[in-house]
């Protein structure tokens, strides 16, 4: 394409792009700390070096901290439940029963399914260590019951009072009686 004065300079352009700078041209100076020949030896030594399989140690304690990972997880839900039940009221209705129903449906599966869920981190290095792992998860487990409950005692569906068990209760016999006369 000829230079013509009859195309417009964005077509001029784009058919005959600008020479590329060279490094030595270029004003813009590097940033603090880098060097191009650091860059270099990195490259040639990520590529000599190769990774090492880890040993049956490392992937037993990298087991037990992903196992006390989960084993925690009920405990970091704590607040977030606590905040939520707080706000959904004492009054039955749907959302705060279904609240509810969340609260005391997840640890108890949680609680059925404990050794499903250590499972895959237990070795025979590893049994050792886990049965106090998953006490804590059991007992984060029985936290959020506990969570659980006082919400349906906040509720008024826990028979704690003596008006609950009226239908249960003799009739008191008087020890005396006043008969009025006139």
């Amino acid at each position: 394409m000829a230079k013509d004065s009859s195309y417009p300079s964005w077509v001029r352009e784009l058919h005959s792009p600008p020479n590329p700078k060279s490094k030595s041209a270029s004003s813009i100076q590097d940033p603090p700390g880098f060097s191009a020949s650091a860059t270099g030896k990195r490259a040639a030594l990520a590529k000599q070096q190769t990774r090492t399989p880890p040993t049956p140690e490392e992937t037993d304690i990298l087991k037990i901290k992903k196992s006390w990972e989960v084993a925690l997880a009920p405990a970091k839900q704590l607040p977030m439940n606590a905040i939520m039940m707080y706000m959904s009221g004492n009054s039955l209705q749907i959302f705060s029963i279904m609240m509810v129903f969340m609260l005391f449906k997840n640890p108890i599966q949680g609680l059925l399914q404990t050794n499903q869920m250590f499972a895959k981190y237990e070795t025979p290095r590893t049994k050792s260590k886990m049965w106090v792992v998953k006490a804590v998860y059991v007992l984060m487990n029985l936290v959020a019951l506990a969570l659980g409950i006082w919400k349906v005692n906040g509720m008024g569906l826990l028979p704690t009072t003596r008006s609950d068990w009226l239908a249960w209760e003799t009739q008191r016999e008087p020890l005396e009686r006043a008969i009025l006369t006139f």
